[in-house]
């Protein structure tokens, strides 16, 4: 009982950091930082802070036939995830990014069907038509032209598309916490997502003008290496060797309400009609995804 308390807190912990990145973030891009330059800062800057932890801890060795579902996850955790995230981010807005990641409990229930034989009845598959019509009307009547978001329905697309590739890394992800250390797991995945996504990300970073940066864009751009992916990742791995995928998904309920009351108070998006709209939808759609089949 007091693994699975943890294990919330630490589901939570994760899921409020996000739901502030959807702000913090869209504030320096792409002024300061371009959207693929903030992924390698992410990627290098997770994995040596790993790969330094693991110093003081025993050394764990993998076994050979767990390098391609490493590999595998890092490709959907560390390379598609972020890279069509940031980009999404900074082609959308940030309350239409975390009204899109509450799609990835509809996800991570698909895949389960396919891949752990979970069934679907017809409440669920409602629920899946819903939500995703919500993602629908936010990427085709939510594309109001507003200051920092120059591509609003190709943002929210990306958007989607790391929903989808962030429910799959949760559902592969879940065999190797169950076997390996979090820190064992996080740095070789670290590791391998930063040669992943060299090749996209490199130029973009070496276009940061360090010594024009501001100190309000250099405290952001420390909070989205250490808090969002250094901690975050370290508490989500943490939290599944206790809950299912599944759970640790529905916490992406909980990111919309955060991200929509920091970014309307600190005045860096609107909430409109469109956009309270398809949030209901996909609210209501994930309401339809997470009932219990109750028993006669």
């Amino acid at each position: 009982m007091r693994n699975k308390i943890f294990a919330l807190f630490a589901a939570f912990g994760a899921t409020t950091i996000y739901g502030l990145n959807h702000t913090i973030a869209k504030v320096v891009m792409p002024d300061y930082v371009g959207a693929f330059g903030f992924i390698m800062l992410r990627v290098v800057g997770a994995s040596l802070l790993f790969w330094t932890l693991s110093l003081f801890l025993p050394n764990e060795k993998i076994d050979r036939k767990d390098y391609s579902r490493i590999i595998g996850v890092a490709f959907l955790g560390m390379c598609i995830n972020m890279l069509m995230f940031f980009k999404g981010l900074e082609l959308s807005t940030p309350i239409n990014s975390g009204v899109i990641v509450t799609l990835t409990p509809i996800i991570i229930l698909i895949l389960s069907s396919i891949f752990l034989n979970e069934s679907l009845n017809l409440p669920k598959i409602s629920g899946i038509a819903i939500g995703f019509a919500g993602a629908v009307v936010l990427i085709i009547y939510g594309n109001q032209s507003i200051i920092n978001a120059p591509n609003v329905s190709l943002g929210n697309i990306l958007l989607l598309g790391n929903s989808i590739s962030y429910g799959a890394y949760l559902v592969f992800i879940k065999k190797l916490t169950k076997k390996y250390h979090t820190v064992t797991i996080m740095k070789w995945m670290f590791l391998v997502g930063s040669f992943m996504t060299f090749p996209v990300t490199y130029s973009d970073f070496i276009e940061i003008s360090w010594h024009n940066m501001p100190f309000y864009a250099l405290w952001r751009i420390g909070f989205v290496v250490v808090c969002t992916t250094f901690l975050t990742y370290f508490l989500n791995v943490y939290a599944l060797k206790t809950l299912p995928a599944t759970t640790i998904g529905a916490f992406a309920y909980l990111q919309p309400i955060i991200t929509i009351i920091y970014a309307v108070l600190t005045k860096n998006d609107t909430l409109d009609w469109v956009k309270s709209f398809a949030c209901g939808l996909v609210f209501f759609g994930v309401y339809l995804v997470s009932m219990k089949k109750i028993k006669t």
